[in-house]
């Protein structure tokens, strides 16, 4: 897996004599209490549920979050958040909602489905549309169990997962590509994929914009694949594709699909990128900084200016190099020992790589001008690092000084007064970081960091499943 994750799609199909042994989905199956009929499954799966509402990725207190969601805790699923009920036209190739109050583009409150929009998805399933609904992890606990397992062998916080159940000659959502890694694993018929080449070098990123409806396959190289049931499809983030119920084709499959994707949205402390600036972040922390009444010496300003500064710096990096936009995969666990020790040494070569880099192409005087054109035009300098902000917030050793306008307003005045001096510091720092920064420790900080966010999602999964439990 190794030499396709985030590099190329891969298929691993499965014998029949494979189901019987080891079937991950089998007590998920089961759950689902299917006598053969699509009306029963779609019964069984959309009967009882409640909206599951997306938390901040950098949110670590889950009484924040409850507090902030407490009147709404326990309401009907909502359209688009918790379910889609969609179709994909073959002449125009765009995509249409069988609810139609849905209008994406200027729809401002909630379209929450009442008991009879659910029994309404029998009928939609009869005239070829796809019944998905999303956050399976947070309503069944055999998914969130094979979902926090992925979770753990990726070394990622979570993974989310969808269920879609596709009519037979129909295809669902249309060629698009995802922010995020997913896994299609096809429980019950049978599906045609199609996975173009990726259009460009640089991994997408999570939330992001996308326009993967957009994309121009007609010269892009493709591949096609047919899932049957126990096949698992991997598609890298970036890659365009779509799918369809195959058509006049013979196989004894059933005609209609039901497949699950498990998706690894590589959230932004956890790319190369934010490991980078999270090791920078804990390095400039060894240096014992001052609490904010005392910051008032110029070497100190010049220091912590310029440590923000090789954020900005690292940032400007990124936008360009697909490297830094890779996933890190050290603190992946759940591995044999020999395939860890190979991964360890493969992340140990990328970081360093990353770190030759900062050392040789951050340039004093174009991270300048990129934080001058950025607060010209009213823009957070720092905005690809919010989540590094939120946490430094909570750490009582920095005392306030990571209020953002205290930084541009020394920035201004250092850039007016001490020039030549903020360069220094600037080379200063980017020098002894590169020469200092140790990779056991970014392995150490990384899993404590990861294990910081993995807990308010665990506190949330196990919430949602006690509370459809009960339902």
């Amino acid at each position: 897996m190794s030499n396709y994750w985030e590099v190329s799609p891969f298929l691993l199909t499965r014998t029949l004599e494979d189901l019987k042994v080891n079937d991950i989905f089998n007590t998920f199956i089961q759950s689902l209490n299917w006598n053969g009929s699509v009306p029963s499954l779609l019964h069984s799966t959309l009967q009882g549920l409640v909206s599951c509402f997306p938390i901040a990725s950098e949110e670590q207190n889950i009484l924040n979050f409850l507090n902030e969601v407490k009147d709404r805790l326990g309401c009907p699923i909502i359209y688009q958040q918790d379910i889609r009920v969609v179709k994909t036209e073959s002449q125009s190739r765009k995509e249409t909602h069988y609810f139609q109050d849905f209008h994406p583009d200027c729809l401002k409150e909630p379209l929450y489905l009442t008991t009879e929009d659910v029994l309404k998805c029998e009928q939609a399933y009869k005239e070829g549309y796809t019944v998905a609904l999303r956050g399976l992890e947070f309503r069944y606990p055999s998914i969130a169990a094979i979902a926090d397992t992925l979770a753990l062998m990726f070394g990622q916080p979570s993974v989310g997962a969808n269920l879609y159940l596709t009519p037979p000659n129909s295809q669902g959502l249309a060629r698009h590509f995802d922010d995020h890694c997913v896994f299609v694993c096809q429980i019950f018929g049978s599906k045609k994929w199609t996975v173009y080449s990726r259009p460009g070098q640089l991994l997408p990123r999570l939330y992001g914009n996308l326009c993967g409806s957009d994309v121009d396959c007609t010269k892009a190289g493709r591949s096609e694949f047919f899932l049957r049931e126990g096949d698992v499809l991997y598609i890298p983030r970036g890659f365009p594709h779509e799918a369809c119920t195959n058509y006049g084709v013979n196989d004894g499959s059933p005609g209609f699909s039901l497949h699950l994707t498990l998706s690894i949205e590589v959230e932004p402390p956890f790319e190369w990128e934010g490991v980078v600036h999270f090791a920078l972040h804990c390095w400039s922390e060894n240096w014992k900084r001052p609490c904010c009444d005392a910051i008032n010496s110029l070497s100190q300003k010049l220091v912590l200016v310029s440590v923000d500064l090789l954020h900005v710096a690292i940032g400007i990096i990124s936008t360009s190099d697909p490297s830094f936009r890779k996933a890190c995969l050290t603190a992946a666990v759940s591995l044999p020992g020999d395939v860890y020790n190979k991964l360890i040494q493969n992340q140990r070569k990328t970081f360093f790589d990353l770190i030759d880099k900062i050392r040789n192409e951050c340039k004093f005087s174009e991270v300048l001008s990129n934080v001058e054109v950025a607060i010209q035009k009213n823009k957070d300098p720092f905005e690809q690092i919010r989540w590094l902000w939120v946490l430094s917030m909570k750490n009582e050793a920095n005392n306030g000084y990571t209020d953002k306008s205290f930084i541009i307003e020394d920035l201004c005045s250092l850039c007016a007064k001490h020039k030549d001096k903020l360069e220094s510091a600037f080379l200063k720092v980017k020098s002894r970081f590169c020469s200092e920064v140790v990779f056991d420790d970014i392995v150490t900080s990384n899993m404590i960091l990861l294990q910081k966010y993995k807990k308010t999602r665990r506190q949330y999964i196990n919430g949602m499943l006690s509370l459809h439990d009960k339902l």
